[in-house]
């Protein structure tokens, strides 16, 4: 069974708006490939077109090396997990998991056999005989996973599916998903505008930005080496910096002016020369904070800096400090019994310290993205 999903150029249009703009993407066999981006990005509507609900206007859509473009979705060997669950609730659980087998005029025994593997797969064997009205909405997702597994597709597609429950649920059927993944090995396609469940989950990220691919790799290299600022906002959080390049200190680092900060050293991650303008974005829990002026080492940078803004949220604090004309998040990480301490407060004057390689340039910065992190400040 192979599972190799392809698209190639493909653009789709709603009248005069472009969902969908010269897309080419390869979503190798086996792996958890998920696109990621706000709503309106374009994300679930290339899902629809590997499901076969949505023709592209321009280009192709390929599984295993075949034109599947104009292929009927039931004639696809692709499977859909939706948001809402869509269940029949006149079926009981044990049904809803059979259903496409029964379609696909499977023999009784067969269908018993496999919707007995899928239900201990999924754990629902104490539930086999529900109705979807007694589920949770966890135990709804299941059986619909469930469902859309029985058949034995080559690419399972998810459509936002866990978008629909709480945190701690969400949390949890994220590991149970990967471990589903582990179990079939089969490739899913995952459409998700939450960061986390794509880091969670993902093998690879594609990054969606009104109906274009930002950025594609792994969850490390998405979230350490963004290419564009909407990357690097919208996965996780980030502060901007901008300046320009001073001077070359050595083969590994510069020295930029950042007007409005001062001069700080950088990593040349880019190649950058003396004049050069720079983007540079510098996570917040890179930065450590303190009281005291800290002691350097030879390619530490240090501001200081007045506290704006405190907001605690159990495992780490985030503090919001002006430092000239810049406002700059930073995360301190609790690693010890916080009544012991005594951490800074608004008002207080501090510093803010981070090493060089800490920060990373940018290819390419837009000042529309700086409302991704008002948004998440919010």
């Amino acid at each position: 069974m192979q599972g190799t999903l392809r698209f190639e150029n493909v653009t789709k249009r709603f009248g005069g708006f472009t969902a969908v703009d010269q897309v080419t993407l390869e979503i190798e066999h086996g792996k958890v490939f998920s696109l990621l981006g706000p709503s309106g990005c374009g994300k679930t509507t290339l899902l629809r077109m590997a499901a076969g609900f949505e023709r592209p206007d321009e280009g192709r859509v390929l599984l295993d090396g075949r034109d599947i473009t104009l292929l009927p979705p039931e004639q696809r060997p692709v499977n859909t997990v939706f948001q809402n669950y869509a269940l029949f609730p006149h079926l009981s659980v044990r049904e809803n998991i059979g259903f496409g087998l029964k379609i696909a005029k499977r023999s009784k025994a067969e269908i018993t056999w496999e919707v007995d593997r899928m239900l201990a797969l999924v754990d629902l064997t104490a539930h086999a005989d529900k109705m979807p009205a007694k589920l949770s909405g966890g135990q709804k997702q299941r059986v619909g996973i469930a469902r859309a597994l029985a058949n034995k597709p080559r690419v399972l597609l998810l459509d936002e599916p866990l978008a629909a429950l709480d945190l701690k649920l969400r949390q949890r059927l994220l590991v149970e998903l990967d471990a589903i993944h582990d179990e079939v090995g089969i490739t899913f396609l995952y459409v998700t505008h939450d960061q986390g469940e794509a880091m969670s989950i993902s093998d690879t990220i594609a990054v969606m930005n009104r109906g274009k691919i930002e950025q594609t790799g792994n969850p490390k290299e998405i979230y350490e080496t963004p290419r564009t600022s909407f990357v690097a906002a919208f996965i996780g959080d980030t502060n901007f910096l901008e300046g320009r390049v001073t001077e070359s200190v050595s083969e590994r680092f510069s020295r930029a002016e950042i007007p409005g900060l001062g001069t700080v050293l950088i990593d040349n991650d880019k190649p950058v020369r003396p004049g050069d303008r720079i983007h540079l974005s510098l996570r917040p829990e890179k930065l450590i904070i303190s009281r005291e002026k800290p002691s350097n080492g030879q390619w530490d940078n240090s501001v200081p800096g007045t506290v704006e803004d405190v907001i605690y949220f159990g495992s780490n604090t985030r503090y919001w400090v002006r430092c000239g004309d810049y406002r700059i998040c930073a995360e301190q990480q609790h690693r010890t019994f916080q009544l012991d301490d005594t951490a800074p407060s608004w008002g207080d004057a501090v510093w803010l310290r981070w090493h060089a390689n800490d920060g990373y340039l940018l290819e390419q910065y837009r000042e529309e993205d700086e409302e991704l992190l008002t948004l998440s400040e919010e």
